[in-house]
């Protein structure tokens, strides 16, 4: 189950009745934007008790099990937030790889098999053409978030 918040906020909302998915999803909607992670938690607690909760338990159990993954998002601003909001990136690469993958079909060793895996992921960003919107304003923040780690000529994150 993926883990990225847009997609928690679409498999909350995709189970629920029509009469209530917006409501549903303006409830997803403000826990998502909570301030930090205190802030986030009471709000899931509350809309628990609420009669939205109460008939869709799913949602606060989603929200609790993949609380750890969840946590790290609110420590970031939310200009990084809407810069880190799903996992499509890493779900692309992924795709490239399992398409190169299964396009060859079977490999002579762990070798070749590694390698064609090298090569879609050198490849796999010639293919990404649109740039993400504000991208000049996320690498300013970047590198106030991961001072000293964060190369903005560069836009990679070194490891800690």
């Amino acid at each position: 189950m993926p883990t990225g918040i847009v997609h928690l906020r679409r498999n909350s909302i995709a189970r629920a009745s029509s009469p209530n998915r917006n409501d549903l999803a303006a409830a997803r909607k403000l826990l998502d934007r909570a301030d930090h992670a205190d802030h986030a938690e009471a709000l899931l607690t509350e809309f628990e008790h609420r009669a939205l909760g109460q008939r869709y338990p799913y949602v606060v159990r989603a929200g609790r099990q993949r609380w750890a993954q969840i946590i790290p998002f609110f420590a970031c601003s939310p200009l990084i937030r809407q810069a880190i909001y799903t996992t499509n990136a890493t779900e692309s690469l992924n795709a490239a790889i399992r398409r190169a993958v299964q396009t060859r079909g079977h490999f002579t060793s762990m070798g070749a098999a590694q390698k064609l895996r090298y090569l879609a992921i050198r490849e796999a960003p010639a293919k990404w053409h649109a740039p993400k919107y504000q991208w000049q304003s996320f690498k300013r923040e970047f590198a106030i978030h991961f001072e000293g780690r964060f190369n903005p000529s560069k836009g990679w994150i070194s490891k800690p």
